[in-house]
């Protein structure tokens, strides 16, 4: 092979690279899970992929509490828009389904706020984690989220 077209296949080669890495970021990104409250530790996020009940979603956190607004969180999906949430003493429901029980203080010890109860307006998502300590849509820090805070669909590597 000629020099010119060793140093053109190169140019080639990091071409490809680049325009792959490009077409992957605005596709695709990576999370990571650093407390117990899901199975798995690194996500990778399907950006603007639609979500589902049952769905690992990925979403932006508002603000508020111990993490910086614009963190990633990764929760599943379990009440959509029309969806009805209740609480029954400290237990939580979705359409009547139990999604766990609302602990009263944070392990920091700081109280907990119970979340919102009610029909799920338009563009709104109950979350949650099964973990005791997940900081979700049972508490008021979290919320209902919006879809505008939605990353995409996550799917656990490991």
């Amino acid at each position: 092979m000629r020099p010119n077209q060793k140093r053109a296949l190169q140019f080639a080669t990091a071409a490809a690279l680049i325009t792959g890495a490009i077409a992957f970021q605005r596709s695709y990104t990576f999370g990571l899970n650093l407390t117990p409250s899901l199975p798995g530790t690194v996500f990778l996020i399907h950006k603007g992929e639609p979500v589902s009940r049952g769905d690992l979603v990925a979403f932006r956190w508002a603000g508020g509490g111990p993490y910086p607004a614009g963190a990633t969180f990764v929760k599943r999906l379990v009440g959509l828009p029309g969806d009805t949430v209740d609480r029954i003493g400290r237990a939580v429901f979705v359409n009547a389904s139990p999604y766990g029980v609302l602990k009263q203080k944070s392990r920091s010890g700081k109280p907990l706020a119970p979340g919102p109860t009610g029909t799920l307006p338009a563009d709104r998502f109950h979350v949650y984690a099964p973990h005791p300590d997940s900081l979700d849509s049972r508490y008021a820090l979290t919320g209902w989220i919006s879809r505008a805070q939605i990353i995409g669909k996550a799917h656990a590597l490991f």
